[in-house]
């Protein structure tokens, strides 16, 4: 699938599942649960923007391609670990279902938010 395609997919999401949050969800979990879903909208958001720059710069001779799709990656799991277990954390009373296994996938999702800002950054040498 295309990185542009990706990322059009990620900020898609975002819009729905913040509306959702904002509409629907503002009455039926607490404030602290709440607070913790935009933050998963915040970073899902920043990410899908970095995903749209990933895909822009997949054009310029100037950038190693192979480090620019290793960033798209790690910064697509970050969104599907960071951004995906609080959603399911702060849902987690409404599905009456123990879900604090998540916990420490967010984390992880975070460092993979980080590792793709540094791959990136790498990717502006082109190999040889």
């Amino acid at each position: 699938m295309s990185t542009l395609r990706i990322a059009s997919i990620v900020m898609a999401l975002g819009v729905v599942l913040g509306a959702f949050g904002a509409h629907s969800l503002e009455e039926l979990i607490e404030p602290k649960q709440l607070k913790a879903w935009n933050t998963a909208i915040l970073y899902q958001f920043i990410h899908g923007i970095g995903l749209l720059g990933i895909f822009l710069l997949q054009t310029r001779e100037s950038i190693n391609i192979k480090l620019l799709a290793t960033a798209q990656k790690l910064m697509l799991a970050g969104i599907i670990l960071f951004s995906g277990s609080i959603y399911f954390l702060a849902t987690r009373s409404l599905m009456g279902v123990e879900l604090s296994w998540l916990g420490p996938l967010t984390p992880i999702g975070g460092i993979m938010f980080i590792s793709s800002w540094i791959v990136l950054a790498f990717a502006a040498t082109k190999s040889k």
